[in-house]
């Protein structure tokens, strides 16, 4: 049996690391595990409680429905979030000289604070705000957007309002690593516009298809903000998200059942990833 050795090189880069990883033990894992510790107990007593917690949230109708929604509202984001902002990134690396002021606009959303995206918000989908008006001019009836089944629409637009400027971003840095060279060569063998897409430009940006994947689902839990300041604690239906449900139990001090109900959330989250980098490992 070979004995583990450390080479002076790798207790370099360990002492290196070193400091992250305790800074990372400290405020991330040794939090975590109270949370999973406080899941099996009980909120006022302290006493153990078992898995009652668990078998409370996952019986708890405002829980089911916070769920839900958000794995609803990633679904449905997420997909349209990656093909919009590809789309966007190809035509503007294919006109970039005619289209470059086009770059910058597609960033200005995230340079606007949030108090201000959702006023904005509520001057467009307000019962009597800016569409409604244009839709009673064109002759149709004003929708209440915010107290109905429309409003996880409007939570949609905003998502990908807010961050398709982003992604574009990160599309046009995966299509400016493929060589040019390349699609020249494709074009003297015959191939077409969409043979050059579908073989030479979407194979290269695996790489960044995986990060931008990543990277717009955990940017899908943060527009928490937009729809608390534009809905309240206690929004319509359709768009009452787990952050909702957290805010209300912190609130109403259930510690219990939020320790219990995060538990869920970091496994989930923990899982979705770890299939993201395994289809990715495999295809690879």
């Amino acid at each position: 049996m070979k004995r583990f050795r450390i080479r002076r090189g790798q207790r370099a880069g360990i002492l290196f690391v070193l400091p992250s990883l305790l800074g990372v033990a400290w405020f991330l894992l040794l939090p975590f595990l109270d949370v999973v510790a406080r899941s099996f107990l009980g909120a006022v007593n302290g006493e153990w409680v078992g898995i009652s917690n668990y078998q409370t949230i996952f019986s708890n109708e405002a829980f089911r429905l916070a769920a839900g929604n958000t794995v609803k509202f990633a679904v449905v984001c997420i997909p349209l979030l990656i093909v919009i902002s590809l789309l966007i990134s190809v035509g503007l690396t294919h006109f970039g000289r005619k289209l470059g002021f086009l770059k910058s606009a597609f960033l200005l959303p995230m340079a606007i604070p949030v108090a201000s995206v959702a006023l904005i918000w509520r001057l467009l989908f307000h019962s009597q705000g800016i569409v409604n008006g244009l839709m009673e001019q064109l002759g149709g009836n004003p929708v209440d957007w915010m107290n109905s089944p429309a409003a996880f629409w409007v939570l949609v637009l905003t998502y990908l309002w807010k961050n398709v400027g982003y992604d574009v971003i990160l599309w046009m840095a995966g299509l400016s690593a493929i060589p040019y060279s390349i699609y020249e060569a494709a074009e003297v063998d015959g191939a077409g516009s969409w043979k050059c897409f579908t073989k030479i430009t979407l194979p290269n940006l695996k790489p960044t298809l995986y990060t931008i994947t990543v990277l717009s689902f955990l940017n899908s839990f943060k527009v928490f903000r937009e729809a608390y300041l534009v809905g309240g604690a206690y929004p319509h239906d359709s768009m009452y998200l787990m952050q909702h449900l957290f805010n209300n139990w912190y609130r109403d001090l259930s510690m219990d059942k939020m320790a219990a109900a995060a538990v869920v959330v970091a496994v989930v989250i923990f899982l979705v990833m770890l299939c993201f980098q395994r289809i990715w490992a495999r295809e690879d």
